[in-house]
């Protein structure tokens, strides 16, 4: 029987060249496999049909939107995910649902072995093989890119050399990876920390200095998950995508960041993420309101780990199981509304409300009505510091 590549395709020159090239390499057939995660502006009929006219025998694209939104960005959601307290984990959160995929078209049609197109410096090969061992670990993998040196020069030469239909003249100056959550941008000028983005780099967002009218949104959560906007509701994608609008246009969710990567060197990413930023802090805020306060605590060194464990290429391990159990417990009462100002680049919080809600106006208020008992105070403070009062007391006696 013959071999058979599953290889994870784009419809950009690497992956392109990727199928005559790995039939070479290994002597068997290419299945190449699109997955679409919402990154637009792209004819992913169009893709297939390239694949094919590359050689791949098959060509698969998988509609992956609500799966995406729904799976793996509300679950970054609820917790709160920001490797580095800063990034919203783009790239990576899309790793292990394209790896999901291509276990599942490897199975349908024969594959033995799995390829994809990233290479030995970046944090996405570990992404896709972590998660290719956790789900499959009789799959064998190749890297071009990475196993085999190669390089733009080297594609591009092959590719006019085999004739592929692909467009070989036309570069970025930058490497982009998008989809629902956001837009990667790195490379080219951006590689020298010292330059400042330039306006061309954004596509996602509009320039937050330009004069506008700020706008105003509602978003309703229900269990740490968003279900509506303005009172409508809406299924993961449809959300994700009209915040994405909305907040795009008023310049919200850019970063400009130095980044630890995985693999040890430290990288100069910029990031447009408008929803992911305005969904995070709305949440962030609704959980401030509903979660006691002990629970709040803990959550956030979870959040972090989460967050570390994602971009580390670790979504299919028993401590990420885990650690979704205690954020699905932590949400059980993280229903309610945030009102949010979308303006010059921000996403302001102004509004809360939730049935949930521990805040208590009458405890709260220093105005007449106020029911919380003073008296109390004296007490507690003096047993609250009496562990510190008792060891100060020893330190000054030891000198």
């Amino acid at each position: 029987m013959t071999e058979r590549v599953v290889l994870a395709y784009s419809g950009g020159l690497d992956t392109s060249v990727a199928i005559p090239y790995l039939a070479e390499q290994t002597g068997g057939e290419v299945v190449a496999v699109a997955v679409d995660l919402g990154q637009g502006g792209e004819d992913l009929e169009g893709i297939r049909k390239r694949a094919l006219a590359c050689g791949a025998v098959e060509a698969v694209v998988v509609d992956a939107r609500e799966e995406f939104a729904a799976d793996f960005c509300f679950a970054a959601l609820r917790a709160n995910a920001l490797y580095m307290d800063r990034y919203p984990l783009v790239s990576a959160l899309s790793r292990p649902l394209i790896v999901k995929h291509l276990v599942a078209a490897a199975k349908e049609h024969g594959g033995t072995t799995v390829s994809h197109g990233c290479t030995g410096k970046g944090n996405d090969q570990v992404r896709f093989e972590a998660g290719l061992s956790a789900l499959a670990p009789e799959l064998k993998v190749i890297a071009p890119a990475r196993d085999f040196a190669w390089t733009r020069d080297k594609a591009i030469a092959f590719a006019e050399e085999k004739g592929l239909p692909i467009d070989v003249t036309s570069k970025s100056p930058y490497s982009i990876d998008q989809n629902l959550w956001g837009r990667a941008v790195e490379t080219g000028f951006l590689e020298d920390i010292w330059n400042a983005p330039t306006e061309d780099v954004y596509a996602y967002t509009s320039d937050p200095a330009q004069p506008r009218e700020a706008d105003e949104v509602v978003i309703t959560f229900k269990e740490g998950v968003p279900v509506a906007l303005d009172g409508r509701e809406l299924s993961p994608y449809r959300l994700v995508a009209e915040l994405n609008r909305r907040a795009g246009a008023q310049g919200v969710g850019r970063l400009d960041m130095v980044e630890d990567r995985l693999v040890g060197i430290k990288s100069r990413e910029v990031y447009e993420a408008p929803a992911a930023i305005a969904l995070i802090t709305a949440h962030q805020e609704l959980e401030n309101v509903t979660v006691e306060r002990d629970l709040a605590r803990f959550k956030r060194g979870v959040d972090q780990r989460w967050s570390e464990l994602a971009y580390d290429g670790l979504w299919f391990s028993p401590l990420m199981d885990a650690l979704d159990a205690f954020i699905g417990e932590a949400q059980k009462h993280v229903t309610g509304e945030i009102r949010m100002t979308l303006h010059g680049g921000r996403a302001v919080v102004t509004g809360r409300r939730s049935a949930a809600s521990l805040y208590d106006y009458d405890l709260a208020t220093y105005d007449t009505g106020d029911t919380f008992d003073q008296s109390l105070a004296k007490g507690f403070v003096e047993l609250w510091s009496l562990p510190s009062k008792i060891a100060a007391k020893r330190d000054r006696l030891l000198g």
